[in-house]
């Protein structure tokens, strides 16, 4: 499958805010945006002071959420197309369908620093979805779901710390670090994702 295998903190740079790619690097002193907060390029400062054409701003919202999540093109605007399917607001339930995906909830989670890890992890077998394994990074989950580190991989040097840690998740799950378990308690609202998406103009760029 197709992957992205640039330089994460160059995203982060292009879209002008952090997308949290790189984990507790993202939070750091370490952080290329703090550092560097231009537009990748040659001329990335200058062109961070041209004005933004309608398609432009569109575009740029739509690669933010698009790279914000860990998606291609493609798989992008597959679940795109999916949301545009279903009842309600487009944008909003295209933004829903990307906090469920399982890579996503295993990020929320805890489990994972980063989404790119996250994947990883679903990718090799690690995680259960109601006690079967799924390495599916992009399986929707429901309410009801339960979500665990697969049995008999606790130990591994992934997870070992995480009884450690104090985790916060959004109201819409919980996760229990000692068992290495959640449970998806009702299907995400718009206000639980903190990041300030215009998901508008993705409607009024795909809609063209």
């Amino acid at each position: 499958m197709a992957k992205y295998t640039d330089a994460d903190c160059r995203l982060c740079r292009r879209e002008g805010c952090k997308l949290f790619l790189k984990g507790e690097r993202c939070t750091s002193s370490k952080c290329a945006l703090e550092r560097r907060p231009t537009v990748p390029g040659q001329h990335g400062a200058q062109n961070a002071r041209k004005k933004q054409s309608e398609y432009g701003q569109q575009l740029r919202e739509k690669q933010k959420i698009k790279r914000y999540y860990g998606l291609l093109e493609k798989q992008f605007h597959l679940t795109y197309e999916t949301a545009s399917r279903m009842k309600g607001n487009t944008g909003e339930n295209l933004l829903m369908l990307l906090e469920r995906r399982l890579d996503n909830v295993v990020y929320r989670m805890g489990i994972a620093t980063s989404r790119a890890l996250s994947r990883q992890i679903v990718n090799h077998g690690l995680i259960t979805v109601n006690g079967r394994v799924v390495n599916i990074p992009s399986y929707v989950v429901s309410e009801g779901d339960v979500i665990a580190v697969k049995e008999g991989k606790g130990d591994n040097g992934l997870f070992k710390d995480l009884s450690k840690m104090k985790i916060t998740t959004p109201k819409w799950m919980e996760f229990d670090a000692k068992t290495l378990t959640g449970r998806i308690n009702a299907k995400p609202q718009r206000d639980d994702i903190d990041m300030n998406f215009a998901e508008h103009l993705v409607v009024e760029l795909y809609s063209k």
